[in-house]
């Protein structure tokens, strides 16, 4: 193949992972191989031809035959790119696990949806659904609500706005935007987030919000447990510790 049909062929399967990955990240139905050629005015046998190259590169992961999804290599070349506070990021994740036994993770918004964008080795087992990138409520997270930390009410309200909170979370869910503002509230006077099942049953979720250097909210730091955790204070004291350093890396947007 010569060089400008490599170059081709590379433009056009950037151009899947990335559709692939944004339709991840905003939570809307994932394709398959003639949905991708119809949103990409691509010929059908092309983009199956690519998906598949990039399935065995590891970029996308196809489980079952069904709609593709961004693969373990996209998030492994991600990480590789990760320098800084990112970075950083493992080392304050493992230091937590070993003082405290606790699974830790670090995450970033995306609208109303939190990201992940690192974990602790403990936190997940093979065939897990917890791995890097997953995507959770920012409203019903101890990860999320600790993203928001800096939302004024009207600014909460924007956000919000239209979100479906039916069905979402676990029996400690807030289901509205008022209540969602009243655990805010709450926990902005504690100076940590503490989501008790809000999103799982029988789960607890410590958070504090990482910053950049201008002082904005960059990321959340949280570390997960069972009931009780809420007032293990050397917990959030080791948490706010970690955030702290890592705030001390994260470089402005």
């Amino acid at each position: 193949m010569d060089s400008s049909a490599e170059a081709s062929s590379m433009a056009q399967g950037l151009r899947i992972v990335r559709l692939v990955v944004d339709r991840e990240k905003s939570g809307r139905p994932l394709l398959g191989v003639s949905q991708l050629a119809a949103a990409l005015s691509m010929d059908q046998s092309r983009v199956s031809r690519l998906a598949q190259e990039l399935c065995h590169l590891g970029l996308l992961e196809r489980p079952e035959r069904g709609p593709f999804r961004a693969g373990p290599e996209y998030f492994t070349l991600a990480a590789s790119l990760n320098t800084g506070w990112v970075l950083a990021a493992r080392t304050e994740l493992e230091s937590l696990v070993s003082s405290l036994g606790l699974r830790a993770r670090l995450s970033v918004r995306d609208g109303h949806r939190a990201i992940l964008l690192r974990n602790s080795s403990n936190d997940a087992v093979p065939g897990s659904f917890v791995k890097p990138g997953m995507v959770s409520p920012v409203w019903c997270t101890g990860a999320g609500r600790a993203l928001l930390w800096d939302l004024d009410r009207p600014a909460l309200e924007g956000l919000l706005e239209g979100v479906n909170f039916i069905g979402i979370g676990g029996p400690g869910a807030a289901h509205t935007i008022d209540a969602v503002w009243e655990l805010m509230v709450r926990d902005r006077q504690a100076g940590v987030v503490a989501a008790v099942e809000e999103f799982e049953h029988d789960v607890v979720e410590l958070a504090v919000p990482v910053r950049d250097g201008s002082g904005a909210v960059r990321a959340s730091l949280s570390l997960l447990g069972g009931p009780g955790l809420a007032e293990h204070r050397d917990a959030v004291h080791a948490l706010a510790a970690s955030a702290s350093r890592l705030s001390g890396t994260a470089a402005p947007r």
